[in-house]
Parts: C-alpha cells; structure tokens; sequence
C-alpha cells in the first residue's frame, strides 16, 4: 500500500463514508477505490462547509473530510477553515502539499505554516512510513478536549511513496477522553444554583458535542430553571420545551431578554462565555457558573464566580445530583417559570404579529420563516442560516425540536458558508429534511455550488430571500449607495437554479409561501435539490436587536 491507500483504509475503519475534495490530488482516486464516496464541489470554500456540516451533526463522532490540491487549492479553502475553526469544528482537513525538494520555496503557498492559525493541530506526513502515526495524532485532536479542525499535508511526492506493511497499524477507532469537574467545584456551584432566586442556564454547544441533551433537560426539570442557547447551542434544549427561552446573540427572543435581563446567576454550560460580534453580552451584577472543557475560557472576557473545568456530560450528571441532595425534587412541580416564559413569549410574538402574518407585496421575510415554520415541523428538519439579515430574521423565531435540528454558526461569517453546511447535513441525516436560508448577496458567494447539491443528489432546500439589496448595509452605505446604488443587487435565482438541474420555484405571492414549501418538501423526497426564492422586502428592523 502507499501513503493515499493507508490513509483511506484508516478513514473508512473510522466509519467516514464522504470525502468532500476538489481536484486535483490522488487522495480522490484512493477514496473511491477505498468505497468513500467522493463529493465534487464547485469551490473550496462550499467543500469544506460540507464536511464542516456533517462534522456539526454527527457531533465529530465521525468528522466530515475534505481534500484538495497543495497551492490554489489549499489557498482558495482557507476561509472555510477559518470558519470551521472560530465555532470549533472537529473535521479533517488533507490538503496535498509541494513536492519536498519544493517546499520552502517562495512564493510556493505551505499549508503547515499559513493554516497554524486557523486549525487545532497541523502535521505533515514527512515520511511514508510515519503515516499511520501522523494520522492516529489527527484523530485524537478531532475526539479529545477542545475540538477543531485539524490538517494533516500530504506532500505530492510522499503520496505515492509505499508504506512497508510493518508500519501500517490502526489499533481502532480513537474515541474522546472526558473528565468529570472537581467535586468541590460542583458542590459550591450546586448550591449557588439551587439558592438563586432568579436562575437561568446558558447551554452553548458543548452541550451538543457531549451529547449532554438529555442532562440539560433533566437538570432544568429538576430545578424548574429556563434555559437560553447560544447562536452555536442553539438545538441543544428543544425549544419546544415549557422552559425554552430561545437563544440569544445580537438579536434575542423577547423571553431571553425578559428573563436574562432579571436573572441573579447565570450557569453557563458547554460555552465559552466570549464577547464576538455574535454572541450575547451577558448584563453586569450577575452570579456566573461557568463548566467548560477549555481552562483558556476561564475569566476570558467575564469574572467568574464558579469556575469548572469538565465534560459538560460529566459536568451536568454532578450537577443533578448535587442539586438533588440540595434541593430535592420539590421543585419539579412548580410551573410558575414556565407559565411566565409562554406570557413573555405570547406577548413578544403578539407585537411581531403584524409582520409575521404580513399578506403585502413583496413578501415579509418573516412571513417566510412562519410559514415555513408551520408547514415543515422543527422535528424534521434540520436548518441554518446565513450571514446578514437572514441570520437574524430566523435565529429568535425558529424553535429548533431536537439536538443538532439548527445548525448556528457566526463567530467568523463568510456570506454563503450556509450553502455548504446543508448539504453536509444532509449526507450525515438523509432522512431529515436540509434546508437554508440565505440572501441574494449570499447567493452571489457560493450559489453556484446548488450545482453540486443537484449533480450529487443531495436534496436540500435552498431558500433565497431575494430582496435586491444589501438591507443590513443600509446604514453603512447610505452615501455610496445614493450617489452610485451600491447596495442594489440583481438575478432571477429560480432561474439559475432549473439551469443548474434542481428543481426551483420563484415565489412573490404571500399567500403561495407555506404550498411552495410543501411542494419543495415533496421533490426532496423524489430526490431532488431544490432552490426557492422568495421575492422579499427590504426588512431592516432592528427593533429585537437588544443590548443590556
């Protein structure tokens, strides 16, 4: 066997059915023959969302993988990478690299040295016989503590180079070390919670990662506490649940606002607690707990009060016990949070009304997602946003029904990473119903690669919201854009769409939104990519766009 052929039989022990790639590099050719089945992207970008989504929803169990060739190849991937690596992705990145008697060579693009930022561990295979320990390495950074992408180069000659079967060994499948937090840290952060008047839990997506879901619920249960998501986190509590408050970023529910804003501790579970352009800034005077798996989020950007360090799985199950033998289960038969959060959320949606039942022309993006909402129940499906206005018109509204049932992503936010992130979703949960929302200007990033979507029978549901500007912009660009209309935007998507072989509808009556849905739903199951676009308006209110 050569180096290729030894990394594919190792991918395919660890269960990896896809590799996502963009020629050229030999790797495609080993897969194949290996049984992994290859996904041809359009652009690099979309082919590392790809493995990026299907990373998010198998929770790294077995990573989403992307190949491509050394120089344009690696340099035209690397801000999905970025991405993937701010919102902690654990996939794998197999990047050919230059020939060794090349490498070093300016102005030859090196992986190792120019990804070193944006990865948890980069290697490269040096010599064909060190490729099973190279690769072991890789899939223990991909299970083990704070997870991200991880890089291992293959340079062009090594490649091919013959493994001697004595160094060929995969001893089985590498699998995540988790360490319960310091007992004594439970039991005073236990009591703070139990004692709290006015507790809330902030879940972040460590929560997912842990499969800690069901600890989650049961710790709320117990303790009748309600519970906020971050953008990441967000499917990590079903929002369906009485003590759902929904997730908070920028924009917020009005719940996560009412209940936050009061709150006397906060317990912050499988998060990082960091102040981004996305997240949530947590309002002064509070009590914060904070469990997470990586010592560096520690006091980072707050002061923390009970600091623990553990799985958030491990974490949680200590939790639950220690606040029973606080507490006891007296509490589980209190309702009165739960009947306050459906009045804060009755009374929120109540205000908002008038747009989400909008019947005027063009169409009220929330329209849209309330009609979509109503028409492909949260339980089956599995939804992301994209950057911009999309993100923030869906994130507050949606309420996600089952881990991994949303995919959030934004600390990093290239328009179109939504695109990819689908698809991957859709090859990891076949059987789920994939969709993303994005704008014309995301479309414009990466929309060519709905091709590969059509091509690949990947059937998704791409939902553009074509608006023919950049409406978040407006403020930014309001001179430009009156002197020379720089924030206009132009296409007919549907169109591009049946031109790229799926199937694609233009939508500009309110009252067609929920039939169009439930016929894209239905061409999803005869195997067909399908791309709707939604004639919408200009929505610029910010009005649940919240700061404490």
């Amino acid at each position: 066997m050569n180096t290729i052929e030894v990394i594919s039989e190792i991918l395919k022990r660890e269960g990896v059915e896809y590799l996502s790639c963009f020629p050229t590099t030999p790797v495609i050719e080993a897969a194949a023959a290996a049984g992994i089945r290859p996904i041809i992207c359009r652009q690099e970008r979309v082919g590392v969302g790809i493995a990026d989504g299907y990373s998010r929803v198998t929770d790294g169990e077995v990573p989403g993988v992307f190949a491509m060739q050394y120089g344009p190849g690696a340099e035209n991937a690397y801000a999905g990478v970025a991405t993937a690596y701010s919102d902690s992705t654990p996939m794998l990145l197999l990047p050919l690299g230059h020939p060794r008697d090349r490498q070093g060579v300016f102005p030859l693009f090196d992986s190792v040295a120019n990804y070193a930022g944006v990865t948890k561990q980069v290697e490269q295979i040096n010599v064909a016989s060190r490729t099973s320990q190279v690769m072991r390495r890789a899939f223990a950074a991909l299970h083990q503590g704070r997870v991200g992408p991880v890089m291992v180069e293959i340079p062009a000659d090594v490649a091919l180079e013959e493994v001697d079967e004595s160094a060929f060994f995969w001893s089985g499948q590498v699998r995540q070390l988790a360490s319960q937090g310091n007992p004594a840290d439970i039991d005073a952060a236990a009591r703070a919670l139990c004692n709290a008047r006015y507790p809330v839990i902030h879940a972040g997506q460590g929560v997912l990662y842990a499969g800690a879901h069901d600890e989650l619920v049961e710790l709320a249960e117990l303790l009748q506490v309600p519970v906020m998501t971050t953008l990441l986190g967000k499917s990590a509590f079903p929002e369906t649940h009485p003590l759902a408050l929904g997730s908070g970023t920028g924009v917020m529910s009005g719940p996560v606002y009412h209940f936050v804003r009061r709150a006397d501790v906060m317990f912050g579970i499988g998060c990082s607690f960091t102040k981004h352009g996305m997240s949530m800034n947590i309002p002064p005077g509070k009590t914060l707990i904070h469990s997470t798996n990586d010592p560096r989020d520690i006091n980072k950007d707050y002061d923390v009060d009970y600091p623990i360090v553990g799985d958030a799985k491990l974490v949680l199950r200590q939790m639950i016990e220690a606040c029973r033998e606080i507490a006891g289960e007296g509490r589980r038969h209190d309702d009165s949070n739960a009947r306050e959060i459906r009045s804060e959320r009755d009374a929120w949606l109540n205000n908002w009304a008038y747009k989400l039942n909008d019947t005027g022309r063009p169409i009220n993006p929330y329209r849209v997602i309330k009609e979509f909402m109503q028409t492909i129940p949260p339980a089956d499906a599995i939804v992301t946003h994209d950057s911009g206005s999309p993100r923030d018109q869906i994130m507050p509204f949606y309420r996600s029904d089952g881990p991994r049932s949303y995919l959030g992503w934004g600390k990093s936010h290239g328009l179109g990473t939504g695109l990819g992130l689908v698809m991957g979703a859709k090859l990891a949960k076949p059987e789920k119903v994939c969709v993303n929302f994005m704008g014309d200007a995301a479309f414009g990033m990466t929309g060519l690669d709905f091709e590969t979507a059509a091509r690949s029978s990947i059937p998704i549901i791409t939902v553009v919201l074509n608006n023919s500007t950049m409406a978040v912009e407006t403020g930014a660009m309001a001179t430009s854009h009156e002197l020379f209309g720089t924030r206009d935007l132009g296409g007919n998507y549907a169109d591009m769409g049946r031109a790229m072989g799926g199937y694609a509808e233009r939508i500009e009556d309110p009252s067609e939104v929920s039939a169009a849905f439930a016929r894209a739903r239905q061409q999803t199951e005869e195997g067909r990519a399908v791309l709707l676009e939604f004639i919408t308006s200009a929505e610029i209110d910010t009005s649940h766009k919240r700061a404490f």
